[in-house]
């Protein structure tokens, strides 16, 4: 039988709902986001076939938003909900190689709760930034867990970044994250916390523990996908493994704030960012991630305050990620100066003290755009459907409608030319090292540009490292802004084969050179397949273990790291990971 737990107690209807939050002790807040879980893969939502008990509990006991939209895919939801403004405004218009950079300038959700007296904390995947200042411990959140990619290419004891530093995990990934939520939770009870737990699944790879794949192997499907010949069944089965998985974390936590007291001061959220990451059941919808029509921009959205909102009430106003952080300062009483925001307060609609609003939702990736306007949307082919009558875009009402259509459309070409001004330019910020309030300055492979015979081990910059590094000829450069003057101890995370042993190092960065011989192996096997359940796309992962080359001196200014290796004895110098400096 499936372990879970049930998270959630039988909610007691309070009147009246609209309780001033700055009338009572602070409450607590934590958010749950998925990582490529489509609106489909849970139960309420009508998928037969999957068991999500406590997600579904925080949507019974609380309320849940029928028309919430993200972006297609994960970085620009997730800068979408730490600023409320479009992703765009932040310059987030990529996943990797810098382009997931939330600009410095825009205030977080942390900076909001943590001004406001919150211990804050985030745990799992972040993917608005890696160095200082983009990192999540200078975005507000105290505490950090977990990773700063925009995905992860082995969920099983991987290496991670705890406040800066880097560390082993332990045991399955989502399991790990949520451990150090609990750890957080627990130790901050006295004290209003902001805890976001933003999990890795069911992102691929597709690795799933036994405890969670065996009661889906060979299972039948009951549904299928919208585009039925495009499923991969093992995908599907594997992806709603993992959201059960997640459900029984979700659990986990609920079951700590009841132990410890907290459940009825503390406001749930649960999301996801994009549509599903294959086709699977998904209510008919058109798309998965990354298509801006209805199935890769709809994502679930549950809210759960006990005696504060209204239980198993069903709000169909258009809403977004970006209404999030708004939403969320009303409910606690945040009354600290905020700018304006691309998001609205939800609150009066939660409360029903609000008509429905006429606004609009913009969605954009690549060189593909969508609009809502309430029930409408104006699709990337400038066709226009009736949400109400028609989720899965069968039916286009242009010529009915023309009113609405040449409205929308033309709102459409406006967004899309302020959104493509900033989308099609060159990211040139420079990776930004050596801030004064960072001990561990990263430059891991996926930030890096390849010369000569050096090869990516896959086409997917996240998570992935250089190998082939064959010709002294070779080289690996980064595009880096030294923000303060400093004496550093330069580290390699690296695989190398004993017979491999020897190549000269050489590490330059301005006037400063440091040459050392690597003498030490580090041979490792390929990692992650052993829980795969589908073959994958990423990089499989190897053993990367740290090689000091000792100290090296970093002027401020802008300039390019270079490393190269002068002397190769072997075949091949190393594979590379990433590149620390270490502040002395």
């Amino acid at each position: 039988m499936k372990p879970f737990l049930l998270g959630t107690s039988l909610f007691l209807l309070v009147l009246p709902f609209a309780v001033k939050a700055q009338h009572l002790q602070k409450p607590n807040v934590v958010i749950f986001l998925a990582d490529d879980q489509g609106w489909g893969d849970l139960a309420v939502d009508g998928n037969k076939m999957v068991h999500t008990p406590n997600i579904d509990g925080i949507a019974r006991e609380g309320v849940s938003f029928e028309n919430f939209y993200v972006c297609p895919v994960s970085a620009p939801t997730r800068a979408e909900f730490l600023t409320g403004r479009y992703a765009y405004k932040g310059h987030v218009t990529g996943v990797s190689e810098g382009r997931e950079r939330l600009d410095i300038n825009h205030l977080t959700i942390g900076d909001y709760f943590k001004k406001a007296g919150y211990k804050t904390g985030a745990f799992g995947k972040w993917h608005n930034g890696l160095q200082y200042p983009y990192h999540p411990n200078a975005r507000g959140f105290e505490e950090f867990y977990g990773y700063c990619s925009g995905h992860w290419g082995n969920y099983w004891n991987p290496l991670l970044d705890h406040n800066g530093a880097i560390v082993k995990g332990k045991g399955f990934l989502t399991d790990d994250l949520t451990n150090h939520a609990i750890d957080f939770i627990k130790k901050n009870k006295d004290k209003p916390f902001f805890v976001y737990i933003p999990f890795n699944t069911p992102h691929s790879p597709m690795q799933v523990t036994d405890r969670w794949w065996k009661p889906w192997q060979g299972r039948y499907l009951l549904q299928q996908a919208t585009e039925k010949d495009r499923e991969v069944p093992n995908h599907t089965r594997a992806a709603l493994a993992l959201s059960e998985n997640i459900d029984w974390n979700v659990g986990r936590v609920t079951q700590t704030l009841q132990q410890l007291g907290l459940d009825e001061n503390t406001i749930l959220v649960y999301f996801s960012d994009n549509g599903p990451n294959s086709h699977r059941w998904n209510g008919n919808m058109q798309g998965i991630k990354a298509s801006v029509e209805e199935g890769g921009i709809r994502s679930p959205l549950f809210m759960r305050w006990h005696g504060h909102l209204p239980a198993g009430k069903n709000i169909k106003q258009l809403s977004a990620c970006l209404d999030l952080t708004p939403t969320l300062l009303e409910l606690v009483g945040v009354k600290e100066s905020i700018p304006q925001l691309d998001g609205i307060n939800l609150t009066p609609y939660i409360m029903g003290d609000a008509s429905e609003n006429k606004r609009f939702v913009y969605r954009q990736w690549g060189q593909k755009s969508s609009l809502h306007q309430n029930k409408y949307i104006l699709s990337n082919d400038e066709n226009l459907y009736d949400l109400e009558e028609d989720r899965a875009q069968k039916s286009p009402l242009n010529s009915q409608y023309p009113v609405v259509y040449q409205a929308l459309k033309e709102k459409k070409e406006a967004l899309d030319k302020a959104c493509y001004s900033v989308v099609n330019e060159k990211d040139r910020r420079p990776f930004l090292l050596a801030d004064p309030n960072e001990r561990y300055s990263k430059l891991p492979a996926r930030d890096g540009i390849a010369k000569g015979t050096i090869m990516r081990s896959n086409r997917f910059p996240n998570s992935s490292y250089f190998t082939h590094w064959t010709s002294p000829l070779d080289e690996i450069n980064w595009h880096a802004e030294i923000c303060e003057t400093g004496y550093f101890e330069a580290i390699l995370y690296y695989t190398c084969k004993a017979e491999n042993i020897g190549s000269e190092i050489e590490l330059t960065c301005g006037t400063s050179q440091l040459t050392v011989r690597l003498e030490q192996a580090n041979d490792s096997p390929l990692i992650g397949a052993a829980l795969d359940r589908i073959p994958r796309q990423e990089s499989y992962m190897q053993d990367f273990k740290p090689f000091h080359m000792g100290t090296i001196h970093l002027h401020k200014g802008e300039q390019t790291i270079r490393l190269r290796a002068p002397k190769i004895p072997g075949s091949n110098v190393m594979d590379l990971y990433m590149l620390v400096f270490k502040r002395k």
